[in-house]
């Protein structure tokens, strides 16, 4: 089974709660960790065998949850892993595209990884704050109320009145 099947494996099995619990602080400790210490290199990319990056990163010698890690970064790279075939001495290259990878942290609500301060070393303040901004306004929905007299969004050709409104 390869170390991204363990990790799927893993991170679904909650049969255990105390088990889970403590395998998931363990790895959004280790997740903080290594995107600090990403982040304080101000490196966009990272390459070398993936268990020498998983050691240099922090990870040590699990490779799974090394895997876990990789699959939350995955889609921010400028060329995404095939993680299926990722083992010990897989050559790797993680190009990584700092705004992508600051928006998908908001979407996931992971505050403790987008407020790290090493952030300044990859991306400003103002960039940080416009990106956050743009995150905010792409989630609030705006509805057009549709006027008595306006074209029904139904098609039908008729004034809304005369047609869908005529109910409301």
């Amino acid at each position: 089974m390869s170390y991204h099947a363990q990790w799927l494996s893993k991170i679904e099995d909650s049969a255990n709660p105390t088990e889970y619990q403590a395998f998931v602080e363990r790895y959004y400790t280790l997740e903080k960790d290594a995107y600090d210490q990403i982040f304080t290199a101000g490196q966009d990319t990272i390459q070398g065998k993936a268990s020498e990056m998983a050691r240099s990163l922090g990870f040590g010698k699990d490779m799974v949850v090394y895997l876990g890690f990789l699959d939350g970064i995955n889609s921010c790279l400028q060329e995404e892993l095939d993680l299926e075939s990722v083992e010990d001495d897989t050559e790797l290259a993680l190009k990584i595209d700092f705004e992508k990878l600051y928006w998908k942290m908001h979407e996931v609500k992971a505050d403790w990884l987008y407020s790290l301060e090493s952030w300044d070393n990859v991306l400003s303040s103002e960039r940080r704050n416009e990106l956050a901004k743009s995150y905010r306004q792409s989630k609030i929905v705006r509805h057009e109320k549709v006027g008595r007299n306006d074209p029904c969004p139904c098609g039908s050709g008729k004034k809304y009145k005369a047609c869908c409104g005529k109910n409301a």
